[in-house]
């Protein structure tokens, strides 16, 4: 009998790179040009992975959703400045050993890759140009076009975009929004410990790592289970 398909699909600020500092200061600068108070970092950070009006929301709920949704405009706006004034010195870092991980996947024929993230299509679009992952990912599900996580509709769609059913697939992420989104779509989850949220959120997480190298680890476990 052949070897089934699998997929494994990442989330990608907090998991696969460290975007955290740019965050911060677009959300600084979002907040500065509509005359509010910017939210505390740890605020700003916990909500990183929602959809851009969602994570407003959650920051100033005591504010009209059109205040929410120029604070997104404005967030979209810094983030794009931000990004050319910085040039290639801008380029997002991938934390320690992740591309590794990447690298690793894409070498094996029976395992297709996916994000579903809550990046712009220009973001996740700038991160792959920057780091030659063209090719890497068989589907691309960015916040454009879905609703916010932890909804599922993501996932649904790299799962039809692959080919793949969902008790072959596992959502790897770092904060609760991709664990919930996982669980919703019927698919496992890892969660990552240096992301956005503590490992203490990660409840509903199949398993948790702390480095790229417990990562490959519970990957080659979840493969082998699967072959």
């Amino acid at each position: 009998m052949p070897e089934a398909l699998r997929l494994v699909v990442f989330d990608v600020d907090g998991t696969l790179v460290d975007s955290r500092a740019h965050i911060v200061q677009a959300m600084e600068d979002a907040f500065l040009a509509l005359g509010l108070p910017c939210p505390s970092r740890e605020a700003v950070l916990h909500g990183v992975g929602l959809s851009l009006p969602e994570l407003m929301a959650q920051l100033v709920p005591e504010h009209p959703s059109a205040t929410h949704l120029a604070l997104a405009e404005g967030y979209k706006s810094a983030s794009f400045a931000r990004h050319a004034a910085a040039g290639d010195a801008g380029s997002a870092v991938f934390f320690p050993g992740m591309r590794g991980v990447l690298d690793q996947l894409q070498a094996d024929d029976f395992t297709l890759m996916a994000t579903a993230t809550g990046m712009s299509r220009r973001g996740l679009d700038r991160i792959i140009a920057q780091h030659g992952l063209e090719g890497y990912f068989q589907s691309t599900q960015v916040a454009d076009t879905h609703p916010s996580k932890p909804h599922p509709s993501m996932l649904h769609a790299a799962l039809r975009d692959a080919g793949v059913a969902a008790q072959n697939a596992v959502m790897i992420g770092d904060t609760s929004y991709d664990m919930l989104m996982a669980k919703a779509a019927g698919t496992d989850a890892i969660g990552v410990s240096w992301g956005n949220h503590a490992p203490n959120l990660l409840v509903e997480a199949d398993v948790i790592v702390n480095t790229a190298e417990e990562l490959m680890t519970a990957l080659a476990h979840w493969i082998e289970d699967r072959a």
